[in-house]
């Protein structure tokens, strides 16, 4: 086997197990010596990974291609209802992943916020792209631009994490806090885009 090959399967049993230990018990529960215990030699892993933090980077911008490869093949660009069953499916089906994709979002390690703010960059951008596709089809109130009915969408998707981040959710289970999160979107998109009142009594 050449060298190249080798280290390229090093190097991709480290991240499986690094996988398997951040998604079961996150970044601050997640310790190297665990990750080891895959049977991988420690001087391996920090030949070719500077630490914990380089990994769990490493893991982060791995859940998020596949969550955003996940919604591209699986008409999750079609409009915003695929969209979200396509997020909520990737729930289901990649447990590990949306745990390390979640907490990245949710509860990203303050010394590695711009990092990871960079890792889930091309996540961003699809949600904006499909939240600009389905404003797209709208008629805009008067004196509401494009421009404003993004800012409310940010905003709203800020609140939201800053909620599911708050003491209320702390000691919930992840998969019930990563569903409810992503369930309560689509509710809420609902009252921005079509409001909650048809008028005044």
């Amino acid at each position: 086997m050449k060298q190249r090959d080798k280290t390229e399967r090093t190097v991709g049993k480290i991240i499986e197990a690094a996988m398997a230990e951040f998604g079961e018990n996150g970044y601050a529960r997640g310790t190297m010596n665990n990750i080891c215990k895959a049977g991988i030699n420690k001087g391996l892993v920090y030949h070719n990974f500077a630490g914990k933090d380089a990994l769990y980077l490493t893991c982060i911008q791995q859940s998020c291609k596949k969550l955003t490869d996940y919604i591209e093949n699986h008409d999750g660009t079609s409009g915003m209802q695929q969209y979200m069953a396509a997020r909520m499916d990737f729930v289901d089906v990649f447990p590990r992943e949306a745990h390390i994709f979640f907490e990245a979002l949710l509860y990203p390690p303050s010394h590695l916020a711009n990092e990871i703010a960079e890792a889930l960059k091309d996540f961003h951008l699809l949600n904006e792209r499909i939240y600009k596709a389905t404003l797209d089809k709208l008629i805009l109130r008067d004196g509401v631009s494009m421009e404003d009915a993004l800012s409310y969408f940010h905003l709203m998707q800020t609140m939201l994490n800053g909620y599911f981040s708050s003491p209320a959710f702390q000691n919930a289970v992840w998969n019930e806090k990563i569903k409810k999160h992503e369930s309560a979107i689509p509710k809420l998109l609902h009252c921005i885009i079509y409001g909650i009142a048809k008028g005044e009594k």
